[in-house]
């Protein structure tokens, strides 16, 4: 079972346990027919985000937590959720649903980020203890600036759904670069889908979760040097256009970023539309001077290891093993139940369980959550940088940016941004 530690979950659960909800809950769960549950307030928005990928849903998994009541603004969209969420009270207007209910947990679950932010703001004034936003986090600096303002305020919890961040791998994998395992890392690489979305879209859309990583593994990053291209020629103001999923305006089917961390190191994010790929790349390689860990996003297992100086083509050739695997054998343990425990792991983080599961825990211990808004808000301004520097013709861009809009807002001749273009049907991915 997972354990909380100074408000991490500790990767032990991949060594001797089964189950993959944190202990601090378990023990609320065991409480809740004894007390009031935590109340809890579902937004959607049909056709424009929709519920995510299940943050409405995972509320009804956790015995501690109660849906109260859900708002979509579309009448056939909140009747389904209704039926689905298994709730009476159903809302057109999400800010009618937090007058009336003051739920403790707020799930901000529309995929377009133009929402987020009044949504935040509204649930914080409304007296939400804790919010859960499906990712990208909003849709530029300033607005993550205010929902943090804001939440600081008032001592509300945020976590926002980059789940493979919750992935107890990841620890196994910081390990390996603290203890020095890999050598001297010499870079990071990040690669999104590269799938019809590529460039920026899928540098908000799947990117995010790739630089969420890199920054946590990295630290926090001093600047960004990036170009973006449409086909093999520069993108300019004048190609931009209304974006998918709300994003904003947007232009560029490739780009190329390559940001500097505090401490020298590092990493590198790229996206190719159509990249030939079939996606194997989504996720983030670590390279060291003695072994590469490749992590694969929304897949198991999360972490495969080649041992070896990477340069060296006179070595034999070393096969992919699961990070897992490779640090059972070396500890003398059943490799065999740590991928079982590490896969019931993987599942509850998939679903959400255990991302609600430490939400709530944060709350209770006045911790904060793995993926908190504060690591959102850098992926966001990592994303925002990229845009930036090709903006200022590639040049390196310090981070934090000093201006916190959105850089192709007012990108010479583009004219004026509007919230952005709803984009063609609802994208599952």
């Amino acid at each position: 079972m997972w354990s909380v530690t100074n408000d991490k979950i500790s990767r032990r659960c991949l060594l001797v346990g089964s189950a993959a909800l944190p202990l601090g809950v378990s023990a609320l769960a065991a409480t809740a027919a004894d007390g009031p549950r935590w109340t809890v307030g579902v937004i959607g928005h049909t056709g424009r985000g929709n519920y995510g990928h299940g943050l409405d849903k995972v509320w009804l998994s956790l015995p501690e937590a109660k849906i109260v009541a859900v708002a979509d603004p579309n009448a056939d969209g909140l009747g389904n959720a209704m039926q689905r969420l298994q709730v009476d009270s159903g809302y057109a207007d999400y800010r009618d649903m937090l007058r009336k209910h003051t739920p403790q947990i707020v799930a901000i679950c529309p995929r377009h980020p133009d929402q987020h932010r009044d949504m935040a703001l509204a649930a914080i004034q409304a007296g939400a203890r804790g919010l859960y936003i499906e990712k990208p986090f909003c849709r530029n600096p300033a607005e993550a600036d205010q929902i943090l303002t804001a939440a600081d305020a008032r001592d509300v919890k945020i976590a926002v759904a980059h789940r493979n961040r919750y992935l107890p791998e990841l620890e196994l994998v910081r390990d390996w670069i603290r203890d020095g395992r890999l050598g001297r890392v010499l870079e990071m690489r990040g690669r999104g889908k590269g799938d019809r979305r590529g460039g920026v879209e899928d540098l908000w859309v799947l990117g995010s979760h790739v630089l969420n990583l890199m920054h946590f593994l990295g630290g926090k990053p001093r600047s960004c040097a990036a170009t973006i291209l449409q086909d093999d020629r520069e993108i300019t103001a004048d190609d931009l256009q209304p974006g998918n999923e709300a994003l904003g305006r947007m232009a560029g089917n490739r780009l190329h970023s390559r940001f500097l961390f505090q401490d020298g190191r590092v990493g590198y994010f790229d996206s190719i539309a159509d990249d030939a790929t079939d996606s194997e790349g989504f996720g983030l390689r670590v390279i060291g001077s003695e072994g590469v860990i490749d992590m694969k996003c929304d897949r198991f297992p999360f972490a495969y290891v080649q041992p070896g100086n990477p340069w060296d083509v006179r070595r034999p050739q070393r096969d992919w093993q699961p990070l897992l695997v490779i640090d059972a054998d070396a500890a003398g343990r059943n490799s065999g139940e740590s991928l079982r425990a590490a896969k019931q792991a993987f599942d509850d983080v998939m679903s959400h369980r255990a991302v609600a599961a430490d939400l709530i825990n944060a709350m209770v211990h006045r911790t904060q959550p793995l993926c908190d808004g504060a690591s959102a808000a850098m992926t966001i301004e990592m994303i925002t940088a990229v845009m930036a520097s090709h903006v200022a013709h590639g040049r390196a861009t310090p981070i934090p940016l000093e201006d916190r809009g959105q850089p192709f807002d007012h990108w010479q001749n583009g004219g004026n941004s509007d919230h952005g273009g709803e984009g063609p049907a609802e994208n599952q991915d």
